[in-house]
């Protein structure tokens, strides 16, 4: 069975068609807009603005992961088509406001854009069918312990834009012969906790049969991902990183803190005022709820949100997570949370230093407590400053798993630059148009039978 593989061909065909349509679009909006007896000297003095488009959407579309479609739902490829331009339109106007030279015609613009989002989001369209049609669902092979297996078969059973169809099951690599059902399969799925030798046989037979082996990772495994050769004598070595990042890294974090801190306060101050007098005037309690934070090095400070629950909402609980359908969070509250609105005064916490624009979110040391006891690695996450966005929120989702959401923050941390945070930045504008990114926690309480897909029960045939 071949590997199903998104080819660069077909990537490199998706671009020109792209470059194709960004042509089309600026020359369709010249033409209906520029004066025509003038067209041709005004299309020349607009010549800069084609390759500006070109550039910052092409950037935009591969930071947003839309060269990559097949594994895609077509609303999420119209909602990151939607977020990709938006942001074109507004970095050429910032470009056109602090560079004279290339200041064009709003109307234009802004027709170029729609025209550009209409005939990209069509294009996009015929090759997500096309590599819909080209790519066949994908039987998996799910191994490791049987909790994990209903974690991951949970999560997957609700992806069927994956076009994978789980197959077989193995929670026993020792006492089954997996090679059998693993032959018949496109797919193989490593869980976290299967031993380390397991998981050498599974990927060596991956390459050997021209199988997809999938490895969810474990701490050790994140460690490793960074790790540089090195030698003793002859003998090869890796040397892990260390997950902190250098004096440079830090510094140039800072300065970019502080540019998107200060644009973005500014920006965002008429929907503060907004939320402000939206909860004085709903219920009449305190604006800002102020509460304790694990920072950088383990350092506590106060983090600073609109208030989105009732007054005293801990009062007889206690410390907990915010739940799906949680009754403590007031009305307006539900509606600040759905648009990212309550997080804006955490801007005033990037300012002071205590917390940077990306990295880790801030937890409370109450959690911190448990989660370090139950995997001590959750204190690597406190070798950087607290974010307001991050890896975990642009890939996860408020409900992820403290381990899912620690694998985020470590491969961050690891990969910790300010190329990284620039692209964060970008894709969490696409995640504020995503409801189930602010779901509370929710318990999935479902039975799972895995019995039907275990290679041991021999039901697919005499393995």
């Amino acid at each position: 069975m071949r590997l199903q593989q998104f080819p660069k061909t077909r990537k490199l065909i998706m671009f020109i068609g792209d470059i194709l349509l960004i042509g089309g679009s600026y020359l369709i909006s010249a033409s209906i807009i520029l004066d025509g007896s003038a067209e041709l000297t005004n299309l020349y003095s607009y010549g800069s603005l084609f390759p500006i488009l070109v550039v910052l959407t092409g950037l935009l579309l591969n930071i947003n992961a839309l060269y990559s479609v097949v594994t895609k739902g077509f609303a999420e490829i119209l909602l990151g088509m939607v977020v990709t331009n938006l942001c074109v339109l507004i970095l050429v106007f910032a470009l056109s406001f602090f560079i004279q030279e290339l200041s064009y015609s709003r109307s234009v613009l802004l027709l170029t854009i729609l025209l550009q989002f209409s005939f990209l989001s069509v294009w996009r369209y015929f090759t997500w069918r096309i590599e819909r049609y080209i790519y066949a669902v994908r039987d998996v092979l799910l191994i490791g312990p049987e909790e994990e297996c209903i974690h991951v078969y949970k999560h997957l059973s609700h992806q069927h834009h994956l076009n994978m169809n789980l197959k077989y099951v193995c929670t026993d690599m020792q006492n089954s012969l997996w090679q059998s059902p693993a032959a018949n399969v496109d797919v193989i799925i490593m869980c976290p906790s299967m031993r380390h030798r397991h998981k050498v046989q599974v990927i060596n037979f991956c390459y050997q049969h021209g199988k997809r082996p999938l490895l969810i990772p474990n701490t050790f495994e994140i460690f490793c991902s960074g790790a540089e050769l090195d030698k003793i004598d002859d003998i090869p070595v890796f040397r892990p990183s260390n997950l902190r990042p250098t004096l440079e890294i830090r510094t140039l974090k800072r300065g970019l803190d502080l540019v998107v801190a200060v644009s973005g306060f500014i920006c965002a101050l008429p929907f503060m005022l907004f939320a402000a007098l939206a909860i004085k005037v709903t219920d009449g309690g305190p604006i800002l709820y102020r509460q304790v934070r694990t920072g950088r090095n383990g350092k506590e400070f106060h983090v600073y949100k609109f208030r989105t629950m009732r007054i005293d909402a801990e009062k007889y609980s206690g410390p907990m997570l915010a739940q799906e359908n949680d009754p403590r969070i007031t009305k307006l509250g539900r509606f600040l949370r759905a648009v990212r609105l309550d997080e804006l005064p955490q801007i005033w916490n990037v300012l002071v230093g205590d917390m940077s624009i990306v990295g880790p979110r801030p937890e409370r040391p109450f959690f911190v407590e448990q989660y370090i006891k139950e995997m001590p690695e959750y204190a690597y996450r406190h070798n950087v400053k607290p974010g307001i966005t991050g890896l975990a929120q642009v890939y996860g989702k408020y409900n992820t798993t403290p381990f899912d959401k620690l694998v985020y923050d470590l491969m961050y941390i690891q990969r910790c630059h300010i190329l990284t945070d620039l692209t964060i930045i970008i894709q969490t504008v696409r995640v504020l148009f995503t409801k189930s990114a602010t779901d509370g926690v929710v318990s999935l309480k479902e039975d799972v039978d895995l019995a039907k897909y275990d290679v041991r029960k021999g039901i697919y045939g005499d393995f």
